[in-house]
């Protein structure tokens, strides 16, 4: 498993359990490996949904829309 997807599945664990702090710190650092993929974008965005800091989520959602504007996941 490469460094990106690790991060990843440890965020999604913690988004799962409620730990949204933890998952946005996960998702972070995968961002630093990778500014390029859509996905982690949508997976910031929603940790920081779900902490209540909206506009910033709304700025990973248009963010991941803009590398690529036909991205399903995009929340």
């Amino acid at each position: 498993m490469d460094k990106i997807q690790e991060l990843v599945e440890r965020g999604k664990s913690f988004l799962e359990e409620g730990s949204f702090d933890e998952a946005l710190a996960f998702f972070e650092q995968a961002l630093l490996l990778n500014q390029d993929d859509p996905d982690l974008w949508n997976y910031k965005g929603v940790a920081l949904r779900s902490i209540g800091r909206h506009q910033e989520a709304m700025d990973c959602f248009n963010k991941s829309l803009e590398i690529d504007p036909r991205d399903k996941k995009a929340s």
